[in-house]
């Protein structure tokens, strides 16, 4: 999803993933502490908005995982 999206809101995350705050929160960390994504939070209309976006190494990781699992079934050749 933030392969697609880029910079995304984590309510759109949480909703479009149906997981609790906490659940996706816990999980963002854990890619935090890994470099594969930065979680971006600031305020918009005088409310907190949290963001979240990959960075160069989550997107380096999700390719090789998708060329990774495209080997397994023989798509060799499909794009991501």
């Amino acid at each position: 999803m933030l392969q697609q999206l880029g910079t995304t809101e984590f309510r759109l995350l949480r909703n479009s993933l149906e997981v609790s705050d906490p659940t996706l929160s816990k999980h963002l960390r854990i890619l935090e502490a890994a470099g594969y994504v930065d979680i971006l939070k600031g305020i918009v209309a005088s409310r907190p908005r949290t963001r979240v976006q990959l960075t160069d190494a989550g997107r380096e990781a999700f390719t090789g995982h998708v060329a990774f699992l495209r080997t397994i079934v023989g798509a060799d050749d499909a794009e991501p």
